[in-house]
């Protein structure tokens, strides 16, 4: 019989980075509180890559220092230090700090949604809002092809509604990126059909 995982709570940033977590799951601390990442089924996680890719080439033609990361950790703007969340692509141009568990200063997030935890998802993304420097959030369906855009208006708030894209173009302002919302989907059952 296998002992109960112990998972201390409440905890500090501090605490949660020098924790010895198990390895077979992912971990984010939100408000004191670890809480384990469930497994990305394989249509969540070729969306994460066709979008990363796109990204990072699109980012590296135009030269300069934004790059894409996949599953970064990022520091809150509120209760940073009880909090460190893990969206599934960040983009930031700014330097990584040698010993930060975080990305400094990102401009876009994305989260990939899956059908089993959309609260946990909306409940990151309105969270990320809170990042001074996030101009955009993006959350990707894996359940149908769609996506929903929060942007960040010029008087710095937050629209209170998401701009849902369920067709044509995807388009990111904060990095002058457009994609075709369907490409995205290339090679999942949602564009090919299920199998016969």
């Amino acid at each position: 019989m296998s002992a109960a995982l112990e998972i201390p709570a409440p905890i500090s940033l501090a605490e949660f980075l020098a924790w010895d977590a198990p390895d077979d799951v992912r971990w984010q601390l939100v408000d004191g509180e670890p809480r384990a990442m469930a497994p990305i089924s394989p249509i969540y996680g070729s969306i994460q890559n066709e979008l990363h890719g796109r990204l990072r080439n699109h980012l590296a033609e135009r030269g300069g220092r934004y790059r894409a990361y996949s599953t970064p950790g990022v520091a809150l703007g509120v209760r940073a230090d009880r909090n460190y969340r893990i969206p599934d692509i960040g983009v930031s141009c700014s330097p990584l700090i040698p010993g930060e568990p975080t990305i400094p200063n990102p401009v876009l997030l994305v989260e990939i949604l899956s059908p089993g935890n959309p609260a946990q998802t909306w409940m990151n993304v309105w969270a990320y809002t809170t990042i001074p420097s996030v101009q955009e959030i993006v959350v990707i369906r894996s359940d149908v092809i769609g996506a929903q855009l929060l942007r960040r208006k010029p008087d710095s708030t937050w629209p209170f509604v998401p701009l849902a894209v369920e067709s044509g173009e995807l388009a990111l302002e904060s990095i002058g990126f457009r994609v075709d919302l369907e490409a995205l989907f290339v090679g999942t059952w949602l564009i090919d059909g299920p199998p016969s």
